[in-house]
């Protein structure tokens, strides 16, 4: 007896490779929505340029900036923040707050830092500062600024400086989160 060919098998095949070509592009449409949500909206990749926040960041260190955090609480004192450079596109920098909403913020001669007359006790400073810049007077905050500073304070361009200034939170990208690069630094940020 002979084989006799199954009806519908070519038309089987077609409907088939139809449907995975389908759920493949369908697949890929959900990587890139995802990709896209995850960037703008949840964390993004950004490079340390610089020695400004030396010790606790090194130029070339690769980092994760939390972008979600800030739609749920304000930024804290001791964050560590990405905001844009006013001055130049698609440049970045990158300080720890010092100074919130509603504070005084002043540099005395000696590089002491008071926020609302009080000296501010924090140890992420390399050096004692030795130019107060623009804090050398009272530098009062508004609803919805901030006051920072590189942790290398003679080797950062910060609040101090009136090309960076007071920053605005609606400007804030995001914190510092966690470092990817070099491997053998992966590990979170560190912020108080």
């Amino acid at each position: 007896m002979g084989r006799q060919k199954e009806q519908g098998q070519p038309e089987e095949k077609e409907t088939n490779v139809v449907r995975e070509t389908i759920s493949f592009i369908i697949y890929i449409g959900i990587v890139f929505l995802l990709t896209y949500l995850v960037i703008h909206y949840v964390g993004q990749r950004t490079q340390v340029s610089g020695s400004s926040m030396e010790a606790t960041l090194s130029d070339g260190d690769n980092l994760i900036v939390d972008k979600i955090s800030y739609r749920f609480h304000d930024p804290e004192r001791y964050d560590i923040i990405v905001f844009p450079y006013k001055y130049e596109k698609n440049t970045f920098y990158i300080k720890r707050i010092i100074g919130l909403p509603g504070e005084t913020v002043q540099i005395d001669g000696q590089g002491n830092i008071y926020v609302d007359g009080e000296v501010l006790d924090e140890s992420y400073g390399r050096e004692v500062i030795l130019d107060p810049g623009e804090a050398e007077e009272p530098i009062t905050l508004e609803d919805d600024e901030y006051f920072v500073l590189g942790d290398n304070r003679n080797a950062s361009s910060d609040s101090r400086d009136p090309s960076v200034g007071k920053i605005l939170g609606e400007d804030i990208i995001g914190r510092a989160w966690v470092r990817i690069f070099p491997f053998n630094k992966i590990g979170f940020i560190k912020h108080k």
